[in-house]
C-alpha cells in the first residue's frame, strides 16, 4: 500500500525538489501538485490523497484556509503543514485548521518521509516547541459531550502518539473501529484534528505532557 501525497507550494522549485526525494521512497507516491490553496482543495477532491503537504504562505488561498476546507470536506485526508516559519500564529493557525503535523522546510528528507507515514497512520507528531506553544492556545470546548469509556481509552492512546494500528491492537478491535471512535471523539470535542484532541487530553490531565 503506497501512501498517496499531494504536494502544495507556490514555488515550482520547491515542488520539484519535494517530488524528487519523495520518489526515492517506494512507500510514497506523489499523485499531484498544486501551486495555491484553491488548487489544493480542488485536487484533494479529485485525487483523494492520503496526505497533503501544505505550504502556508501562498497566493489565491493561503495554506491555513485550504487546510480548514480540506479537513472539513474530506475528513479522511490528513494535512501536514510544511513551512519556513515557526511563528506562533502560523503553528497555531495550522493546527486549529486541522493539520496533523507541522514541519519546517529545513527538515531532513528522511524526517519528512517519516512524518508523512506517521500522518497517514493517524499519528500525532509535534515538535516539543510547537507543542508548548499550542498548549497555551488550545481551547477546551465549553461543554464537550461526554466521551464513552472506550472513547476515553482511544483518546489516551492517540495522545500518546500511537498510530491507528497500534491503538487497534492494544484494544483488540479493528482499525476501522478505531477510525470510527476517532471521528466520534472529534465530533464530541468539536475539534477538527487528532492533534487538537491530543492537546485537549493533555490539558484535562488524561495524559502527561511528556
Amino acid at each position: 500500500m503506497t501512501i498517496r501525497i499531494l504536494v502544495t507550494d507556490d514555488h515550482s522549485v520547491v515542488r520539484q525538489g519535494l517530488k524528487m526525494f519523495l520518489r526515492l521512497d517506494p512507500e510514497l507516491e506523489v499523485v499531484g501538485e498544486a501551486s495555491d490553496g484553491e488548487e489544493a482543495v480542488r485536487l484533494a477532491h479529485s485525487l483523494q490523497p492520503d496526505v497533503v503537504l501544505m505550504d502556508l504562505m501562498m497566493p489565491v488561498m493561503d495554506g491555513i484556509t485550504a487546510t480548514q476546507v480540506i479537513r472539513r470536506e474530506l475528513p479522511d485526508v490528513e494535512v501536514v503543514a510544511l513551512t519556513s516559519v515557526l511563528e506562533d500564529e502560523a503553528v497555531i493557525g495550522a493546527v486549529k485548521a486541522g493539520a496533523i503535523g507541522y514541519l519546517l522546510k529545513n527538515t531532513e528528507a528522511d524526517e519528512l518521509c517519516k512524518a508523512i507515514k506517521a500522518a497517514a497512520a493517524g499519528q500525532v507528531q509535534l515538535s516539543p516547541q510547537a507543542a508548548a506553544r499550542l498548549m497555551r492556545e488550545v481551547r477546551a470546548p465549553d461543554t464537550p459531550e461526554a466521551l464513552t469509556e472506550r472513547e476515553v481509552e482511544v483518546l489516551r492512546l492517540l495522545a500518546q502518539g500511537k498510530a491507528n494500528k497500534e491503538i487497534a491492537s492494544a484494544l483488540h478491535v479493528s482499525e476501522t473501529t478505531i477510525k470510527t471512535h476517532v471521528s466520534n471523539i472529534l465530533l464530541k470535542l468539536k475539534v477538527p484534528s487528532r492533534t487538537q484532541a491530543a492537546l485537549y487530553a493533555v490539558k484535562i490531565g488524561l495524559v502527561s505532557p511528556e
